[in-house]
């Protein structure tokens, strides 16, 4: 598979103080993006991080 067949599905979001909602990353599987969100998530700022599939528009609750 070369780069330009790669599907990139999963978005890491952040959505601010303001709600104001950022894209963060996009990633292969569902669990990459996780792991980028939990270490985001785990600095203790008040954003907020989640995981959302491409055409959901909401946070995933399943691959």
């Amino acid at each position: 598979m070369n780069d330009s067949t790669v599907t990139l599905p999963w978005l890491v979001i952040r959505q601010d103080d303001n709600g104001n909602r950022y894209r963060v990353g996009r990633y292969a599987t569902r669990a990459e993006a996780q792991k980028v969100a939990d270490s985001l998530d785990s600095r203790g700022h008040k954003q907020l991080y989640w995981v959302e599939r491409i055409g959901q528009g909401a946070p995933a609750d399943q691959d």
